[in-house]
């Protein structure tokens, strides 16, 4: 099953299939999102996945367009708090399931969902193919970083993996970054985005057998704007445009920056009941805690991608309300019209050029 071309700006709509019933405010913000969508993006076709009853008296009540949206029923949906695999058997027509299915027959050019992560990870598996020369599919994760890249002037970085493979080889690091590089060039309009290792140290011979070993191969490769190795301290910085490992650390890492985040503004409330000196200063910096709140709002992005499948798919926030929604759906149309998995099998392939020419000059 090869992956799709890219959509050019002249041809027919990107067509979406949302997983309506994915999400802790499923199914009213996903509708609401997919409608708003309908009015304002010409060029974007949905289909609402999920409880046709419910999806129906929800668009009776809110201002759409009725030919740019349509509805499949789906009888289950997969909450939150379910293990995947048993969903996943139990409900083989839950929202999911069937949103990946239309993906998978060509019947949608990417898959969109804000529901449950592990369930969305084997979905897709159990739907799609992986592209060539990747073994592992990755989840990524967008987060906010001290500098801006692109043409964007994008404040996010990309890590990857951040839970879907747990324990990686050098050749998953490998395929990983080229991934994460060509999802930051599609999507910031990073020409050249900086891609590095998370390791224990910035030496090339720092940290375990695979990330040792992935170091020596990036090095090599044509197409990366590979840095090299990082730190954890080096994340928060922005060091790195792309950040790889695998995705036991990433998840780990990721959780500890989500933590920050609440325990930060956790002290700020605290800080502003407790003293009025402290209530003053905080007022001072009233504009300061105004961009920092901009610049962490996860809703602006709307999702990150599950890479290594032969099919596109967004993955959005568990807490998305109708803005993420909104971007994620923009997010999926933009990797679909810039041929992202076009990029990802050219990344691939120079990868493997590389390869081949460090071994014959070791022969």
């Amino acid at each position: 099953m090869p992956p799709p071309a890219a959509i050019s700006p002249d041809s027919a709509p990107v067509q979406i299939a949302l997983d309506a019933m994915g999400g802790d405010h499923a199914p009213e913000a996903v509708v609401a999102g997919a409608a708003r969508l309908s009015l304002s993006a010409p060029r974007l076709q949905l289909t609402l996945v999920g409880d046709v009853a419910r999806i129906s008296a929800i668009l009776e009540r809110t201002r759409h367009d009725p030919e740019r949206l349509s509805v499949q029923h789906a009888a289950h949906a997969i909450s939150m708090d379910e293990n995947p695999r048993e969903a996943l058997a139990g409900k083989p027509d839950a929202s999911l399931l069937v949103a990946a299915r239309m993906v998978a027959a060509g019947q949608a050019d990417a898959l969109v969902t804000a529901g449950n992560t592990g369930a969305a990870v084997l979905a897709c598996a159990r739907s799609f193919g992986l592209l060539p020369g990747i073994r592992r599919a990755a989840l990524a994760a967008v987060y906010p970083t001290q500098r801006v890249r692109g043409g964007q002037r994008d404040p996010f970085s990309l890590m990857l993996d951040v839970g879907a493979t747990v324990e990686c080889t050098a050749d998953d690091l490998v395929a990983f970054a080229v991934m994460g590089s060509a999802y930051a060039r599609v999507i910031s309009r990073n020409p050249s985005p900086s891609v590095a290792l998370l390791s224990n140290g910035a030496e090339p011979m720092k940290g375990p057998r695979q990330v040792v070993e992935a170091h020596a191969r990036l090095r090599l490769h044509p197409g990366l704007n590979f840095l090299g190795n990082v730190e954890g301290v080096d994340i928060p910085k922005g060091t790195a445009d792309v950040v790889v490992c695998d995705g036991f650390t990433g998840n780990v890492a990721l959780k500890m920056l989500e933590g920050v985040n609440e325990t930060v503004v956790a002290l700020a409330r605290y800080a502003y009941k407790r003293k009025l000196l402290w209530r003053a200063g905080l007022a001072m910096l009233a504009g300061g805690v105004k961009r920092l709140k901009a610049l962490t709002d996860w809703q602006q992005y709307g999702g990150a991608p599950i890479l290594g499948f032969d099919r596109l798919v967004i993955k959005a926030h568990g807490r998305s309300g109708e803005r993420a929604i909104v971007n994620a759906c923009k997010v999926a149309a933009k990797a679909a019209g810039s041929g992202l998995l076009g990029h990802i099998a050219q990344g691939i392939e120079q990868a493997r050029d590389a390869d081949a020419r460090e071994q014959g000059v070791a022969g």
